[in-house]
């Protein structure tokens, strides 16, 4: 997503919401080497918020995030990889807000490797 930023709509902010604590940020942030803005979120309020749930042990462990990540290794980017040290059943999101503050997109992510097309974001961005 990082290289395709200048797509979106103009005035367009993306921020990431996590449930890191703030104890974790920094190696999150390490780890992440992120474009924009990360908001923490411990409580999972956002998440809540949103009707961000859970995965199943078997989706969160099961075949498909294991060829996401016998994907990763076969690009070279096993070293990419780290032990969890957080809640893995914790299921995301991705979402586009308006100005005024109304839901323009919502995509609510079934498993860890469950993330939406970068072209329906940008189409997103445009309608708020």
């Amino acid at each position: 997503m990082r290289d395709r930023l200048d797509e979106f709509a103009p005035n367009t902010d993306v921020v990431v919401v996590t449930f890191t604590d703030s104890e974790r940020l920094e190696g999150y942030l390490g780890r992440n080497d992120l474009p924009f803005p990360v908001v923490i979120d411990p409580d999972r309020t956002a998440y809540r918020a949103f009707g961000l749930g859970r995965a199943s042990i078997a989706r969160a462990w099961g075949v498909r995030p294991a060829l996401a990540y016998l994907r990763l290794f076969a690009r070279g980017r096993w070293r990419d990889l780290r032990r969890p040290t957080e809640d893995t059943l914790q299921l995301g999101g991705d979402f586009v807000i308006s100005p005024d503050g109304a839901l323009v997109y919502g995509f609510w992510s079934s498993g860890p490797d469950d993330r939406p097309r970068i072209e329906e974001l940008i189409a997103a961005s445009e309608q708020g």
